[in-house]
């Protein structure tokens, strides 16, 4: 089984669609309003794909792995499915698996990351 190459985009294409009509009622001329959230946005990307790389590359993971843990954290169980099976078919339930692994893990970051948020605000008065 060779994972290095997608077999197809079919999935790929259909989440561009939905992307892109989403984003054609998009009122773009407003982008400049907030300059500081377009720049946490790169910052935000910037991390998640250093995070991921390097992790990649320390446990020395197929570039499949590393697709899919970037999809389903960022699309979670709709998309992760669609990426694992571009590059095989009977890799959709992989993607599956690590979505909802992405969705425990985040459920528990949230709520701790809830806490420090609420620990912080009492510390300082609000």
């Amino acid at each position: 089984m060779k994972l290095t190459q997608p077999r197809g985009a079919r999935g790929s294409s259909c989440i561009s669609l939905v992307r892109h009509c989403i984003g054609a009622s998009a009122d773009f001329a407003k982008i400049l309003q907030a300059p500081a959230l377009i720049v946490m946005g790169f910052v935000w990307i910037a991390f998640h794909i250093i995070v991921l790389l390097g992790v990649g590359w320390l446990i020395k993971a197929p570039i499949f792995f590393i697709a899919v843990g970037s999809q389903s954290n960022i699309g979670g169980a709709a998309s992760a499915p669609v990426v694992a099976a571009a590059y095989h078919p009977s890799l959709a339930p992989v993607g599956a698996l690590l979505a909802v692994g992405g969705y425990v893990l985040g459920t528990y970051a949230g709520l701790v990351c809830m806490q420090m948020l609420k620990a912080v605000a009492h510390a300082g008065g609000g």
